[in-house]
């Protein structure tokens, strides 16, 4: 076998591998089927996605634990609990509720891709979302909304009469065909991201509770 056939073949190997295996594990990661597949707010917002994500964990708190550090997330406000360079302009993300940033509105812009509250359900559900056109910046220009549509929900389920709490959060993505191949660096990176940030959710409410930085 020549070299080149044989590359042929391990590009080939790797590209099924990814999209059997590894892709359905990061598209679901931590969520069980039934979360997967159940139909949550936000979804009329990417009606035909080509990237449909859920990822869950559970969290050692009740909802109204969990909700604060929520509500305060975003570029410029509380971070978004994930890789603070990229997304938040090298500023840390906070440790403590920030009483300044515990007060959404819908319409609200709250990210540096654009992302504007459209749903907004005390202790249960936030949904951010971006549309091209009419993307309303915030202080420097992203990529993804000069040309996609995106939704973002975190939704809160009660468990354990209340004692502890299901954390979903879904992201729906859709873009002119021209860009899909974007994805492929694009849902790697969304991944990793998310990842990090559910578990700095889960860490931030188990370990400092609802204390408030004064």
């Amino acid at each position: 076998m020549t070299l080149k056939r044989m590359i042929g073949l391990s590009l080939t190997v790797l590209t099924s591998s990814y999209f059997l295996w590894v892709r359905p594990w990061h598209l679901r990661w931590g969520a069980n089927p039934q979360e997967a597949s159940a139909r949550l707010p936000g979804d009329e917002e990417v009606p035909k996605p080509i990237l449909n994500a859920t990822r869950a964990t559970s969290i050692n708190v009740p909802p109204k634990d969990v909700w604060p550090w929520l509500l305060q997330l975003g570029y410029r406000r509380a971070g978004w609990y994930a890789f603070d360079l990229f997304d938040n302009d090298g500023i840390p993300s906070a440790d403590r509720i920030l009483p300044q940033y515990q007060h959404l509105d819908i319409g609200q812009v709250v990210g540096e891709e654009g992302f504007t509250v459209t749903q907004l359900e005390p202790d249960r559900t936030l949904v951010l979302s971006f549309h091209n056109p009419g993307t309303q910046w915030v202080v420097r220009r992203g990529v993804w909304p000069k040309f996609g549509h995106c939704s973002l929900c975190f939704h809160l389920e009660s468990m354990d009469s209340g004692t502890r709490t299901r954390l979903m959060v879904r992201v729906r993505f859709s873009c002119p065909r021209m860009w899909s191949p974007l994805l492929a660096f694009f849902e790697p990176a969304d991944f990793v991201q998310q990842r990090k940030m559910i578990s700095g959710i889960k860490r931030r409410a188990e370990t400092s509770g609802v204390r408030t930085l004064r």
